[in-house]
């Protein structure tokens, strides 16, 4: 398969699947190379950006899905009365944790945090946000766990490149004295 039938046939396969599939799966089915199927999507993605179609197709690392329009999520949102997860300020301080230093065990988190992070670790793996990565290879071989291609879906990013730099501790230090200094009114 090549042009424009390729690119018929990656929108249509990503349509019927509603979730992402990833480029080496993709290439197999559709019996294209990598670098096939990378100029079939940039085609698509133009196209449906161009138009202004409905749908938009989306990387996330390694896999691709069609999605809707940014635009209409209110509409969206309106019509199927769907709204995103609401997180804690837990849930959001431990995928952050997670996100910055995936992958990790849970004893890091709850180090990084100075809490037991059990409870909100076990919710976001119920939502789908957080997925164990494998085992540790120390004694007791705990638990790995990474982030979900949900948990770049719910922030809008595509990959775990677009995350904001995180500060450098003498910035944290300075910002923390700062907002003290406030506090007492100095």
């Amino acid at each position: 398969m090549e042009g424009k039938e390729l690119e018929t046939a990656l929108e249509g396969v990503l349509f019927a699947s509603g979730e992402p599939l990833s480029a080496q799966r993709l290439c197999l089915g559709l019996e294209t190379d990598q670098a096939g199927l990378e100029e079939a999507a940039a085609s698509l993605e133009k196209r449906l950006a161009g138009e202004g179609r409905g749908i938009r197709l989306v990387r996330l690392e390694d896999s691709w899905q069609l999605c809707s329009a940014p635009e209409l999520a209110p509409r969206i949102r309106a019509i199927l009365e769907w709204k995103p997860p609401k997180l804690s300020r837990a849930s959001l301080e431990t995928l952050a944790v997670v996100a910055y230093h995936q992958p990790v065990t849970r004893a890091f988190v709850d180090q990084v945090r100075g809490v037991d992070s059990a409870h909100t670790m076990g919710l976001l793996l119920e939502r789908g946000l957080l997925e164990e990565a494998g085992k540790l290879d120390v004694p007791g071989h705990p638990a790995l766990f990474r982030t979900t291609s949900d948990f770049l879906r719910t922030f809008g990013l595509s990959s775990l490149e677009e995350l904001p730099p995180l500060p450098d501790q003498g910035e944290i230090i300075a910002r923390g004295a700062a907002e003290r200094r406030e506090e007492d009114g100095a």
